[in-house]
């Protein structure tokens, strides 16, 4: 078990210097303390899934890349949420366990929006499936554009971004990561 918790500690820290945050910074932004931070990143916490969350929030990417949750084998249904058409949404629609965790998506951005992804774990990958509206989505350095329908996939791990086209566009995401294990 102090394996993983080494394995998950080394994940918040790499998370947290990418993003150019603070020990004091990052705590403050999960609501934690930040010895407990400390002792998180150093592999001597046992943290729950809450203060994982938290941090997965605060450093603005999926629960995954600190963390792999394998499946209940429960049925889950997870309904749409209403998108306002001048507001940026996000909505967690699955996770899926295996060699690779997968989750899957569904995002909303208004027209003209921009929005700088964040490199995710070592190896992932995005799927980008365009469901209406345009969009230029891929590595910063390469982004293409989509029309509904289209699907991009490129490395997670590296700067990328999305920019909305004149009508908005809606899209589902699937991120698959590497497992820790």
């Amino acid at each position: 078990m102090a394996y993983l918790s080494e394995r998950v500690g080394a994940q918040i820290k790499l998370r947290r210097e990418q993003r150019g945050f603070s020990l004091t910074e990052l705590a403050r932004r999960a609501d934690l303390g930040k010895g407990t931070l400390s002792n998180l990143e150093a592999g001597r916490g046992n943290p729950t899934l809450d203060t994982l969350d938290a941090l997965a929030r605060a450093l603005g990417i999926p629960l995954t890349d600190l963390l792999t949750v394998q499946p209940t084998g429960q049925v889950t249904v997870v309904r749409a949420e209403p998108a306002p058409h001048d507001e940026f949404t996000r909505q967690f629609l699955a996770r899926v366990g295996g060699g690779r965790s997968l989750e899957i998506w569904r995002l909303h951005m208004p027209p003209g929006d921009v929005f700088d992804g964040v490199p995710h774990t070592p190896g992932t990958v995005e799927h980008v499936i365009l469901v209406s509206g345009s969009l230029r989505a891929g590595p910063t350095d390469a982004p293409v554009d989509l029309e509904p329908g289209d699907l991009v996939a490129f490395p997670g791990d590296a700067p990328h971004r999305y920019i909305a086209g004149p009508e908005g566009a809606d899209m589902h995401f699937v991120f698959a990561t590497p497992t820790l294990g």
